[in-house]
C-alpha cells in the first residue's frame, strides 16, 4: 500500500476510534474532565524541555530555549486559563427569562498542526478540545511528525492514567495531503481546527465541515513620536527575534514615525539588530526567495539571523538579533513586505501617525489583513483611533506583538490559533478556546404571546424601547377593541392558527 492510500486508511480508522471516545467523554462530569485537562496539562510541563529538543532537532526551525517557553505556555499558562471554565451540563441559567443552557460537545476535532510550533499547538490543542469534552486526531506536518507523536504519547498516556477514554488523542503517523483531506471531510469529524499556511486553512474552509482556521499574520509594529522609545525597539526587537519569528504575530515591519527616526535607529543597533543595505540588501533578498514561487525559501524560516546573513555571503555578529531592510514600498515589488517567519524586520519612516497608520494598512491588506498591529504610543487618543478604526481585530499596545498577541504578555485568551475574522477569511476573530469547541442548547419556555406577562410588545423586548403596544384580544375576538391594524390583524391570525394546530396534535 502507498503512503497516500496508508495515510487515507489511517484517517479513517482514527476518527472512528476518536469518535467512540468522544461520546464516552460526553457523558462524563466536570470534575472528570478537569482532571483529565489537569494531568495532561502536568504531564506536558514535565516534558517541556524534551518536546522542544525534539521539535527543534527534527524540523530544524526555531530556538531551543522558546519553543522550551512555549511548550510551557501551553502547559501552564492555557491550562490554568480553562480549568475555571464550565464545560459540562447546564453552563448559564436566566432565570428572569426563563432560558436554560447546556453545553454540548461537538464529537471529533480535526486538528492540523503547522511545522513552524508543533508540540506546543499539539498540547494547547489537545487541552482545549478535551475540556469541551472533544476527542481530538491530530494531522502533523509530515516534517514534524515525530515530535508530534511524542507529545501525543504524553498527552494520551496521562489522560488515560487520569481515566479517560482510550483514544481520545490521536496523532496521524503517516500524514500526506490524501489523508489530511479524509480526516477533515470524514462523515463522523466534526469540526476543523486549522493551524499553518494558507493552502491549508482554504483546504479546512473549502472541506465542507465546519472549520475555525488562522493564515499569515505580517504583523506591522508603529512607533509613534509619544512612545518609550527604548522600551518600544525592545519590545519589537523581542518579538522579532522569540524563535526566530515563528509565531504568526511576530513582527513584520518597523514603522517610523518621522521624528523619532535617529533615536529608533541608534536603539535598533543597541538591541543587537543590524541594518542590511545596498547590494547587501539585495543579497539577503536572494537568499531568502524560493526560486520557483517567490516566497520565502524553506530554509531560512525559523534560522537565526547570522544564519541567515551567512547564507546570503554576509558576516555579522554572531549575537545578532534580527537583520533589518529599509522598505519604501508595499506589495509583490517589495519582497521585505511579507512575512518572514524569520528575524527579518523591514524598516518604514512615515511622517505622523496618520501616515504611519495607512502604511500598516497597506502592510495588513497585503498580507494579514484582520489579524494583529501593535502600536508603541503613550497618546491615548491616537490608541483610541487604531482601536476603532485600524482592519486588525488584535490591536496591541506597547506589548512585544508576538507574545502580546497569543495572551502571554497581555490581558488576551491564551491561544496559539488566532482568527483573524472575516477580514482574514476566517469564522472568527477570536483568540481560540475550549468555548468555541461546544454547541450549547438552550430551553426556554414560554412566556405568552397574548396578554399577561412577556407579551409581544411589552418590555423583555430588544427594541430599544420602541416597541409595538401589547396585542390584547377583545370579547368580540378582535385585535385591539376596535378596528385592527394590518399588524394586528397578521398576529391575530398567526395567533388562531398556532391554537388551532395545538388542539389539532392534541386530539390526536
Amino acid at each position: 500500500m502507498d503512503d497516500d492510500l496508508k495515510s487515507i486508511q489511517e484517517a479513517r480508522d482514527r476518527v472512528e476510534r476518536a469518535h467512540a471516545a468522544a461520546e464516552e467523554l460526553a457523558l462524563m462530569n466536570q470534575e472528570d474532565v478537569d482532571r483529565f485537562v489537569t494531568a495532561m496539562g502536568e504531564a506536558a510541563e514535565r516534558a517541556a524541555s524534551g518536546l522542544a529538543r525534539s521539535a527543534v532537532d527534527e524540523t530544524g526551525m526555531g530556538r531551543y530555549e522558546d519553543k522550551v517557553t512555549k511548550n510551557l505556555f501551553s502547559a501552564v499558562d492555557v491550562r490554568h486559563y480553562i480549568l475555571p471554565m464550565k464545560t459540562c451540563g447546564v453552563i448559564r441559567d436566566d432565570a428572569e427569562r426563563r432560558v436554560r443552557e447546556l453545553a454540548v460537545p461537538m464529537g471529533v476535532v480535526a486538528a492540523l498542526l503547522p511545522t513552524t510550533n508543533p508540540t506546543s499547538t499539539a498540547i494547547y490543542k489537545a487541552l482545549i478540545a478535551v475540556k469541551a469534552r472533544n476527542a481530538v486526531v491530530f494531522s502533523p506536518h509530515p516534517r514534524a511528525a515525530g515530535c508530534v507523536q511524542e507529545t501525543v504519547e504524553i498527552l494520551a498516556g496521562a489522560a488515560r492514567a487520569a481515566g479517560a477514554p482510550a483514544d481520545v488523542v490521536q496523532t496521524m503517523g503517516t500524514p500526506t495531503l490524501e489523508g489530511t483531506g479524509e480526516l477533515m471531510r470524514h462523515r463522523l469529524t466534526a469540526v476543523i481546527l486549522a493551524t499553518g499556511g494558507g493552502p491549508m486553512v482554504r483546504a479546512a474552509y473549502s472541506s465542507g465541515k465546519p472549520a475555525f482556521g488562522v493564515g499569515p499574520g505580517n504583523a506591522p509594529a508603529i512607533v509613534e513620536r509619544s512612545a518609550d522609545i527604548a522600551q518600544a525597539v525592545a519590545d519589537i526587537v523581542l518579538g522579532k527575534d522569540f524563535d526566530h519569528g515563528l509565531i504568526c504575530a511576530a513582527e513584520n515591519s518597523l514603522i517610523c514615525d518621522e521624528p523619532v527616526e535617529s533615536e529608533v535607529r541608534a536603539e535598533l543597533a543597541a538591541q543587537g539588530a543590524l541594518f542590511v543595505n545596498g547590494a547587501d540588501r539585495d543579497r539577503l533578498e536572494i537568499a531568502m526567495k524560493d526560486a520557483r514561487s517567490g516566497g520565502i525559501a524553506g530554509a531560512v524560516i525559523g534560522r537565526p539571523a547570522a544564519e541567515i546573513a551567512l547564507r546570503a555571503g554576509l558576516k555579522v555578529p554572531e549575537n545578532t538579533r534580527a537583520l533589518v531592510v529599509e522598505c519604501s514600498a508595499v506589495g509583490p515589488e517589495e519582497f521585505f513586505s511579507r512575512e518572514k517567519l524569520s528575524p527579518v524586520l523591514a524598516f518604514y519612516v512615515e511622517d505622523g501617525w496618520e501616515a504611519c497608520c495607512e502604511r500598516s494598512i497597506e502592510l495588513l491588506e497585503y498580507g494579514g489583513i484582520g489579524h494583529t498591529l501593535a502600536i508603541h504610543s503613550n497618546n491615548e487618543e491616537i490608541i483610541d483611533r487604531f482601536f476603532v478604526e485600524k482592519p486588525a481585530f488584535r490591536i496591541l499596545v506597547n506589548t512585544p506583538a508576538a507574545l502580546g498577541a497569543i495572551g502571554a504578555t497581555t490581558g488576551l485568551p491564551p491561544a496559539l490559533t488566532l482568527g483573524p475574522g472575516t477580514w482574514g477569511g476566517s469564522s472568527t476573530s477570536d483568540n481560540i478556546t475550549p468555548m468555541h469547541l461546544l454547541n450549547v442548547k438552550r430551553l426556554a419556555y414560554g412566556r405568552g404571546v397574548a396578554g399577561g406577562a412577556g407579551e409581544v410588545g411589552e418590555a423583555g423586548g430588544d427594541d430599544g424601547g420602541t416597541a409595538r403596544p401589547p396585542v390584547r384580544p377583545s370579547a368580540n375576538g378582535d385585535v385591539g377593541g376596535e378596528e385592527p391594524s394590518a399588524f394586528e390583524e397578521e398576529i391575530r391570525q398567526t395567533v388562531e392558527r398556532f391554537l388551532a394546530e395545538r388542539r389539532t396534535r392534541r386530539g390526536k
